[in-house]
């Protein structure tokens, strides 16, 4: 027996859902919000989803709101009878608080995924979480898609013989150091100290980057002051050129200033969050053909493992 599917938008993430249902080959569904005067928002679904596999894609970016969105479009999509419920969540809103770093604080990751399956969700689709270990928040399949497999082949593109890929910091070694071997090229390093959040004090640089062009892959650039930084200190250190491959723009408060001032060549981003503020220096990798070929292979019950294996 087949089931039907529909897929539905936040407001948040209308654009990319628009693209995702295209590539899918359906409309995007029929849905409405109802904006109340003293902020209170009610979502409704205008066309049935009863006995239908229901996928409402948004990204969780701040205010909370958008997270609330979805949880509402969740809880209507259950009382209105879906088969399924998968939240597509191309971005992973409060995935940096997976822990507890210092006493007496919540671990907001944990809660997310609390409220997700409170509300009715059945699987998660995601990408490029700030930690792996999220996905075993939940009790049901969460699929984990990767920045690389968008960008692996625009970094093909660059001379391999004279690029070293880079991390803005240690955190990110990791992805970095994955990349590196898969490309088998070099890998730099910058290790930052911070004062407090989003500023960083200092930073130091760890790798030969003289006469290199440098490549600074990450999970996500929000204030930009990790990256622009450690792009400056690569320059200062020799390196002929940096590039950046960040997948999801968060771009906050002064980013997009810092960027343009920065010795940074061009910021590559996904459309996991649409920007907005364009710059010269940034150009947009679109994730919409992954997401919507991960969501025919889950209907036609097909392995996704394809597209976890960039780079091993």
């Amino acid at each position: 027996m087949s089931f039907g599917i529909k897929i539905f938008s936040c407001r948040n993430s209308v654009s990319l859902a628009t693209k995702i249902a295209s590539n899918y080959g359906v409309s995007l569904g029929d849905v409405t919000f109802t904006q109340f005067s003293d902020g209170e928002f009610q979502t409704s679904f205008e066309e049935t989803v009863r006995g239908q596999d229901v996928f409402i894609v948004q990204s969780t970016t701040p205010p909370s709101d958008n997270l609330f969105e979805l949880l509402l479009m969740v809880d209507a999509a259950k009382r209105a009878s879906a088969r399924k419920i998968i939240a597509v969540m191309p971005y992973f809103g409060f995935a940096r608080q997976d822990r507890k770093d210092k006493p007496r604080v919540a671990i907001g990751a944990k809660l997310v995924a609390n409220m997700l399956m409170a509300a009715g969700v059945n699987r998660v689709i995601t990408m490029d979480l700030h930690a792996d270990q999220i996905q075993g928040f939940f009790e049901f399949p969460v699929d984990h898609l990767f920045g690389s497999t968008l960008f692996l082949g625009e970094i093909e593109k660059f001379d391999l013989s004279n690029i070293v890929m880079a991390a803005p910091d240690v955190g990110g070694a990791k992805r970095a150091n994955s990349y590196a071997k898969k490309l088998g090229v070099g890998l730099a390093l910058g290790h930052k100290h911070r004062k407090k959040a989003n500023e960083v004090a200092e930073m130091t640089i760890i790798g030969d980057v003289v006469g290199k062009d440098v490549i600074i892959v990450d999970d996500m650039c929000d204030t930009a002051g990790t990256l622009t930084t450690a792009a400056d200190h690569f320059i200062s250190k020799g390196a002929k050129s940096v590039t950046a491959f960040c997948t999801h723009a968060v771009l906050s408060g002064p980013a997009i200033e810092r960027i343009n001032k920065s010795e940074i060549t061009e910021l590559v981003v996904s459309d996991t969050i649409e920007l907005k503020e364009k710059s010269p220096k940034i150009r947009v990798v679109s994730c919409a053909e992954l997401f919507s070929d991960v969501i025919k292979r889950l209907i036609n019950n097909e392995s996704i493992s394809s597209h976890f294996k960039s780079l091993n």
